[in-house]
């Protein structure tokens, strides 16, 4: 059964087909990331379906891929997500922020920042499930419409997959919307993500607080 948008849904493992326009979705791992060598740990993880914030002065990434997928959380519930996997990356100033529910209390905030000083968060094969996303973005070596399939094939962008309607990582299939940058510089980033995996991470400058009712990093 297909849906208004020619989404595939319900009916296995190809239930991904978005036609994306060019939305520059920007890859920023958040503070569970951290050491997810190359996917194995991700894939073992159901998604909770809380959203997190991201933002960052500046993204420099090499080989940045997208594509689109319906992602389901622990609960059963779909959502439409961007899938955007990045190569390599260096990103200036991160901070990633979540408002965890406490009854009675409001909301625990907890705030992750690192990349600050000039010296900016490094990673490779980064991954991430986004469903808002805003910058000032400059791509050089565009080709959009590719095959999902072979862009994830061709990059080798270790976890760059869709999810099968059990909330499972599967292949994106043949006919699924992709597009390729080589070179992607993103300013100004702010961005909301359900999802986010790394190979590896390096946070110069960590630091990590956690407050009541705290300040979010937008």
């Amino acid at each position: 059964m297909k849906d208004a948008m020619g989404a595939q849904v319900l009916g296995g493992t190809k239930w991904k087909r978005f036609a994306l326009v060019m939305v520059p979705t920007v890859g920023i791992a958040g503070a569970m990331t951290v050491g997810m060598a190359n996917g194995v740990l991700a894939s073992s993880f159901a998604v909770s379906g809380q959203q997190f914030k991201v933002s960052a002065d500046e993204l420099d990434g090499n080989v940045f891929a997208q594509s689109g997928t319906v992602i389901v959380d622990a609960n059963g519930k779909p959502h439409a997500v961007a899938v955007a996997g990045i190569k390599s990356a260096k990103i200036y100033k991160m901070c990633q922020s979540v408002n965890v529910p406490v009854p009675l209390l409001g909301n625990l905030t907890i705030v992750l920042a690192a990349g600050g000083g000039g010296t900016p968060v490094t990673a490779t094969n980064l991954v991430l499930d986004t469903n808002q996303v805003n910058a000032d973005a400059t791509f050089s070596g565009v080709n959009i419409g590719a095959s999902a399939a072979d862009i994830a094939s061709q990059t080798g962008i270790q976890g760059f997959n869709g999810y099968d309607k059990n909330g499972k990582p599967a292949p994106f299939a043949p006919g699924d919307f992709g597009q390729v940058v080589q070179t992607a510089v993103l300013k100004g980033v702010t961005q909301t993500a359900y999802s986010t995996t790394a190979g590896t991470m390096a946070l110069k400058g960590l630091s990590i607080s956690a407050n009541l009712n705290g300040k979010e990093c937008f």
